[in-house]
């Protein structure tokens, strides 16, 4: 099969061919029709996070495709199921995490001493197939194409689990911080949920983008959103964790800001003057928070309130759509067809 290898750290992907897997006791072989990009497979490629243990490397965990086969046990998944795979499939079952037996979520990922992880520590999406546990796989619902349920698979999925954690009521005012993979489907995810939604960015060419989007009014900083009346939800969807430090300012009293980005470098500081202790308000991460928020998430694209802005690249320029997500040129979420 036509794979997309990472053949070292600040290496140039690479098209080759490779074996096809063979799908173990409990899992599916999936013929990948398009897999995502996202920013956690760049911060591997560039040595940010640990380099993926197993050879030929190949990373990615949105991928989207047809379940062609099943390995000895499968029962909840058949040929020809339309299915996507998650970035966690599982914990160790053995560890200490592990033995409080809590539902498989990007927290297992975080806290179990040896993860299966999708692209981290087994093979990942960008190739022609991939075997995966059937546990950590759903299905993709009619009418929702592969190139749009790939995205989905981690960026709708933080999103939509990031506004799922702040519990916001009907009458909260609900602020997205960072309007780029996540940060465009959470406006589209708050504006479906019929929330007044605010979009911070300081991007001017955003702006109006952002609007057509669901926001009701656009900022620029957290004083600015203070002076907008402030928002009793904000959630972080950018990769700057200093910059939701600065959305503070605009945190109503019992507010609740969430961490849904990954910042590999910044911290997420509360200033000693902030007065935070006598607000009520929490600070909240939130990753992949369970198949069932997939599901959900799912439904709503399928319903068409929210759709994925992606662009697509044939396998043969999965490099170029590597490096244009490096870049942030893409608007929002690069996506390969295999």
């Amino acid at each position: 099969m036509k794979a997309a290898v990472v053949p070292e750290v600040n290496a140039r992907w690479e098209l080759r061919e490779v074996p096809v897997p063979r799908p173990a006791p409990g899992e599916v072989l999936i013929k990948v029709h398009a897999c995502g990009v996202c920013h956690n497979d760049v911060w591997l490629t560039n040595g940010v996070y640990a380099f993926p243990p197993f050879s030929p490397v190949i990373t990615g965990h949105e991928a989207a495709g047809e379940v062609v086969e099943l390995g000895e046990g499968v029962t909840s998944r058949q040929v020809g199921d339309r299915v996507g795979s998650t970035w966690v499939q599982g914990g160790c079952g053995r560890c200490d995490y592990c033995k409080l037996n809590l539902p498989v979520t990007g927290q297992t990922g975080m806290n179990c001493v040896a993860p299966a992880m999708t692209g981290m520590t087994t093979q990942g999406g960008h190739a022609e197939y991939i075997a995966v546990p059937a546990h950590s796989t759903v299905i993709i619902p009619d009418g929702v194409t592969y190139e749009m349920a790939a995205p989905v698979l981690c960026a709708g999925y933080t999103a939509w689990s990031a506004l799922r954690a702040a519990e916001a009521k009907p009458h909260e005012r609900v602020a997205v911080l960072g309007i780029g993979g996540l940060g465009h489907l959470a406006l589209q995810f708050s504006r479906a949920c019929g929330f007044e939604t605010v979009a911070v960015t300081r991007s001017p060419d955003k702006h109006d983008l952002a609007k057509s989007l669901g926001a009701d009014i656009v900022v620029s900083s957290g004083e600015e959103l203070r002076e907008a009346g402030g928002a009793d939800v904000v959630l972080v969807t950018g990769t700057s964790y200093p910059a939701g430090e600065d959305a503070l300012q605009g945190l109503r009293v019992n507010g609740r800001i969430v961490l849904a980005g990954i910042d590999p470098a910044g911290s997420f500081t509360i200033g000693p003057t902030s007065g935070f202790f006598s607000q009520g308000q929490r600070v909240i991460g939130a990753t992949h928070n369970g198949l069932h928020h997939l599901t959900e998430a799912f439904d709503l694209v399928a319903s068409g309130s929210v759709i994925p802005m992606i662009e697509v690249f044939p396998k043969d320029r999965v490099a170029e759509a590597v490096e244009k997500v490096d870049k942030g040129e893409v608007r929002f979420r690069a996506v390969v067809t295999y």
